[in-house]
């Protein structure tokens, strides 16, 4: 048999996912790339690994063998690769991150000096919704979260990184018509919500609570990205992190709205269970964003700080 690694992985995240298209997104790989390395992988077996019914995507009994003999080959190979770089001197291991949608804008800065002070050291960083993250949290599957609006039904440790500022946000062909963005235009608009379970859907709910202002017109999305489009479209009006729109801003695609009572302001924090065990990885890493993260945040995020709309 000549199957490769790389065919092992990719097997082992279809049979997580139990979806080609969800495999191929969380490998950031295209849909044909991962559907040819798994006919190259069936190619050396005689029985099925997969049967598909309708759309959908099973896996036979022989498969679920497959792919546990893939978490060891795969578990060992891992393990090899940090026993060597820990017999040259190295820390190592593995860190799970698990990250509410808008904090990839902000989770990667603070990793690259990290990673380079310690390359025996690999990072998951799962991205996801409020919702996801706290469920990862609970049930111990993560050493870290990073969220905006922190959880009140764990029991948590934290650090906090930096603010987090919500803007009212429309684009220049809305924006530029009007003389004001006032209560009356947003009672008459569409407002683009994100879905329910995210932190950003939880402060636009609070936005509009707290100036009275009835929902006539509504649309949801799933993901800040979807969100800004729609803005971008001039489909309506939204509530959005600043972190996520700089180069929006920037372009003129889409305009900061002032409006009273805004920024809504919270702060993104790394938190953890309050009896979590760290390896030797996760308190390196908390011990390094103590003493580095506000040389990271006047590097990266000066333009975040003296932001005015």
């Amino acid at each position: 048999m000549n199957y490769t690694l790389h065919q092992l992985r990719i097997f082992r995240e279809i049979v997580k996912t139990r979806s080609v298209t969800k495999a191929s997104k969380a490998l950031h790989l295209s849909q044909p790339a991962v559907s040819i390395q798994l006919k190259k992988l069936q190619d050396q077996f005689e029985i099925p690994l997969t049967e598909v019914i309708g759309r959908q995507i099973y896996i036979t009994e022989f498969g679920e063998e497959v792919a546990e003999a893939c978490d060891r080959i795969l578990d060992e190979v891992y393990s090899l690769k940090h026993r060597t770089l820990a017999y040259k001197g190295f820390l190592t291991g593995q860190l799970k991150i698990s990250v509410v949608s808008t904090a990839k804008y902000v989770m990667p800065y603070f990793l690259p000096e990290f990673l380079g002070r310690n390359e025996g050291i690999d990072i998951v960083m799962d991205v996801t919704n409020k919702a996801s993250v706290v469920q990862s949290l609970r049930e111990n599957e993560v050493d870290f979260a990073m969220v905006s609006v922190m959880p009140t039904d764990l029991a948590l440790n934290s650090i906090e990184l930096m603010s987090n500022k919500l803007y009212l946000v429309g684009s220049a062909s809305r924006v530029g018509k009007l003389k004001k963005i006032d209560k009356e235009v947003l009672k008459t608009s569409l407002l683009i919500y994100r879905e329910e379970g995210s932190a950003t859907r939880q402060q636009m709910e609070e936005f509009l609570t707290e100036n009275e202002l009835p929902v006539t017109k509504r649309m949801e999305l799933t993901s800040n990205e979807a969100v800004k489009q729609a803005v971008i479209a001039g489909l309506g009006y939204s509530v959005l992190p600043l972190i996520g729109i700089k180069n929006e801003i920037a372009n003129g695609s889409i305009h900061v709205i002032p409006f009273k009572g805004l920024p809504m302001v919270t702060s993104w924090s790394l938190v953890w269970l309050k009896n979590k065990k760290f390896s030797p990885a996760g308190a390196a890493f908390l011990q390094f964003l103590r003493d580095e993260k506000e040389t990271i945040i006047l590097d990266k995020f000066q333009w975040f700080e003296d932001f005015k709309s």
